[in-house]
């Protein structure tokens, strides 16, 4: 059967019709894994730049960090910190995990790690990835 003129106006204004539909459903803050649009995009860049040393559950060159939101600075059993970083006393949080990513010997001298993070932006979105995937 051949659409006639009749069909195809009516398909096209169907078709206009659910695009204006669907663009007024209010966008979920929660992508499908369960994090906000903001820890989703820090664990795209956990894992693009992060993972070569750090896992969130197991611990690699670096210690796993599931868990490093909230939690004391080289306090993660079995791991070898620096004695600087396990003497430091501090608690990892927003303010002292961005000056981490941003120069870790700011933070912490004599430390072990020499990675940085430069952009604001990405160090917030990393930060949030890691807050989230700690359940905080």
């Amino acid at each position: 059967m051949k659409p006639t003129t009749a069909h195809k106006i009516f398909a096209a204004g169907f078709a206009a019709w659910l695009l204006q539909a669907w663009m007024t459903i209010p966008v979920r803050s929660q992508s499908v894994a369960g994090l906000s649009q903001t820890a989703r995009a820090g664990q795209l860049l956990f894992e693009k730049r992060c993972t070569g040393c750090h896992g969130l559950d197991t611990a690699k060159e670096g210690p796993p960090l599931r868990t490093v939101y909230g939690r004391k600075a080289g306090s993660v059993a079995g791991f070898e910190y620096s004695d600087a970083l396990k003497n430091s006393q501090m608690v990892w949080d927003d303010s002292k995990l961005n000056q981490w990513l941003s120069n870790t010997d700011s933070l912490v001298k004599g430390n072990d790690m020499d990675f940085a993070v430069p952009k604001r932006e990405e160090r917030a979105e990393i930060i949030e990835y890691l807050k989230e995937s700690s359940g905080k």
